[in-house]
């Protein structure tokens, strides 16, 4: 059910009046921060690069400006559909029954975003640290495989815990771990409550608290003993905020807020440990001699796995080349004789030696500690350890699994499995793609396919590509190409991916005359026809279709602004001569205005532009002058379309 407006009003003042009271913690701030101000403004825009850079810098991306717009809200209103679905992938709150959720849902530009949003369900506030808190509460109950490594006894049963999940959320377990990492097992007061034991273990496995016990009565458990035990265990185990939060009440609100507030603790307390202990202790070792490192079970981190990667040595390789060969390509050094053998080689001149033993440097291997029950979040780690293979055996000093991957990227996977967290460049995100897909974690190949979607979208911000000749200039034109697209788009297809290709066919087709005649383009053409088992000759090319959609979008967006569509023939051709005939100007359309918010690109004419424009006239890809550019477009859409068909028919493809 849809709120009245004078309902959303009145309840905007309910909520004003609670933050302002401390009951209730303010969802949407107010930010006036640089960095919150460049995230609006790329919402505005349509600005995906930007967009990624400021949320992977922290900036609240839920927060409110002056206006009282929210970065979802921008970007939903100004109808860039991409930015408001990497908003939502982050984090991005609209929630049913508050003033900034109902406002997204009504300010939605078009159908399309309304339906992204229903889709991710807005009525419903996602918590990104869910699954992680969901995993370490199931380690509880696992059975298999068997990852924990201490007993906890009480009077009533056992508890088979982990240390390092107790070491990083208890200080009286740290001191007391920390002076016997040995320890297996550990015997509790029988004074205690049995349930009260139960409450506070979920607590440190980030477990919810549970605000009523549901005490059974036959049981004669008295529900003042079970109070005066967690009282006693909180106090003594140095976890106040378990007491806390038993006897804080509140509504639904108020009580995810305080659950939001404390697994967001708990995984900074994780996480502390984890860069402290598990990334503190990393070895780096030769590579010949790395499967003899011996690392006893009893170590003071609690690492039950060694986790193994090899420094990529593409580099060093590149270099040997290098100094090796670059002589060969050289005159080569002679000894100069009399007469008629003047100049002519008649042996080698004695150099140093330019062996690839002595100029090659020692590989090395980095050797990280882990921990099972943090590593079977992957699919990969959990068929392993619960298997028969000598991975999953228990031996006296720690196996060590060699992962297909560098360390910076086997760093990257572990920062995931252990914090949720997952910030790394551009440069790596194919690796990480490559490495998340061979450990069948899902969620970090997403993360991976939107760091490149967004930040290798390069300079350009999708208002830029939808002006007339955007692309003209071709690479040239930018600063230089953030991603090699060919590579991402078999990615893509290599981990099944569809937002890559799809991303792929959009940036292909933003920049087609760059691309149309190199033959790798073609080579990708044919490599995406022959993904068609058993392909008949009248079957479409996905990759193909793709580019021709794209194509179709960048150049409509102006001419259904133009009032051009109408002169779109049945075959959705643009005729060109009907344009000029028409004596279309930019100078008679304009945009239409947005109230409250300014949807206008603030950058200055590009370079691109220039090479277009001579002696005042625009010309069209293949030189000749059009009336405006409108007609260059036009123009422009057909020469691409023809310059595909060529491509088809010297590929001998039909689609």
């Amino acid at each position: 059910m849809v709120l009245r407006k004078d309902e959303l009003e009145a309840q905007l003042h309910a909520e004003k009046k609670e933050i302002s009271d401390g009951k209730l913690k303010d969802d949407n701030p107010l930010d006036v921060s640089d960095n919150f101000m460049r995230l609006c403004e790329a919402c505005r825009r349509g600005d995906l690069k930007v967009c990624q850079e400021m949320i992977t810098e922290g900036t609240n991306i839920n927060a409110r400006d002056r206006f009282d717009y929210t970065p979802l809200i921008l970007a939903s209103l100004c109808g860039h559909y991409e930015v408001v679905q990497l908003l939502l992938e982050s984090g991005a709150l609209c929630e049913r029954d508050t003033f900034q959720g109902e406002r997204c849902l009504y300010n939605a530009l078009n159908d399309k975003i309304r339906n992204l949003l229903l889709q991710y369900d807005y009525s419903k506030s996602t918590d990104p640290l869910q699954p992680l808190a969901s995993h370490v509460t199931s380690l509880l109950t696992r059975e298999h495989p068997q990852t924990s490594d201490i007993v906890l006894t009480t009077a009533s049963g056992t508890f088979n815990l982990h240390k390092f999940i107790l070491s990083s959320r208890s200080p009286y377990f740290q001191n007391k771990l920390a002076a016997a990492p040995e320890t297996i097992s550990w015997k509790l007061s029988n004074t205690i409550a049995p349930l009260a034991f139960d409450v506070a273990v979920r607590y440190l496995y980030l477990g919810e608290v549970p605000t009523d016990l549901e005490l059974d009565s036959e049981s004669g458990t008295e529900e003042q003993n079970v109070l005066v035990g967690i009282d006693k265990l909180s106090r003594q185990l140095e976890i106040e905020r378990l007491w806390e939060g038993i006897l804080e009440g509140g509504d639904r609100r108020l009580t995810r807020q305080r659950r939001t507030d404390e697994v967001s603790r708990a995984r900074d307390q994780l996480e502390s440990w984890y860069r402290g202990n598990v990334l503190k202790h990393k070895v780096l070792v030769e590579t010949s001699k790395a499967n003899d490192v011996k690392w006893s079970r009893d170590n003071a981190i609690f690492a039950d796995v060694l986790l193994r990667a090899d420094e990529d040595d593409d580099e060093d390789e590149g270099q040997l080349e290098r100094e090796i060969g670059g002589t060969e390509k050289s005159n080569p050094t002679t000894i100069n004789t009399m007469g008629p053998l003047n100049g002519i080689p008649v042996g080698p001149i004695s150099q140093p030696s330019r062996s690839p033993s002595r100029l090659r440097k020692t590989e090395k291997s980095i050797l990280f500690p882990a921990h099972r029950a943090m590593l079977i979040r992957s699919e990969f780690f959990l068929a392993m350890f619960s298997s028969s293979f000598k991975e999953a055996q228990s031996t006296e000093h720690l196996q060590i699994i060699s992962i297909d991957c560098s360390p910076a990227v086997l760093e990257i996977v572990l920062n995931f499995l252990y914090t949720e967290k997952a910030d790394f460049p551009l440069d790596l995100a194919i690796d990480v793609l490559f490495a998340a897909d061979l450990l069948f974690i899902e969620k970090l190949k997403v993360k991976a396919a939107v760091v490149i979607s967004t930040l290798g979208n390069g300079a350009m911000s999708t208002v830029n590509l939808s002006k007339p000749n955007a692309a003209l200039a071709g690479k040239e034109g930018e600063e230089g190409e953030a991603i090699d697209i060919y590579d991402v788009i078999r990615a893509g297809w290599l981990t099944r991916v569809h937002r890559l290709e799809e991303f792929g066919a959009r940036y292909l087709a933003n920049r087609l005359e760059s691309y149309i005649d190199e033959k790798e383009f073609a080579e990708l053409i044919k490599e995406s026809a022959s993904r068609i088992k058993n392909r008949q000759e009248t079957d479409s090319i996905e990759l193909l279709d793709d580019i021709r959609h794209y194509l179709s979008e960048r150049f409509r967006l102006r001419m259904e602004e133009s009032g051009l569509e109408e002169l779109m023939d049945e075959n959705e051709e643009l005729s060109a001569d009907s344009i000029q005939e028409g004596n279309f100007t930019t100078n008679e359309i304009k945009a239409p205005e947005d109230e409250g918010v300014d949807v206008t690109g603030s950058e200055q004419p590009s370079e691109m532009d220039s090479h277009i424009l001579t002696g005042g006239a625009i010309r069209t890809l293949d030189g000749e002058i059009a009336g405006d550019e409108f007609a260059s477009d036009a123009v422009n859409y057909q020469i691409l379309l023809g310059k595909i068909d060529n491509l088809l028919e010297g590929l001998k493809l039909d689609a």
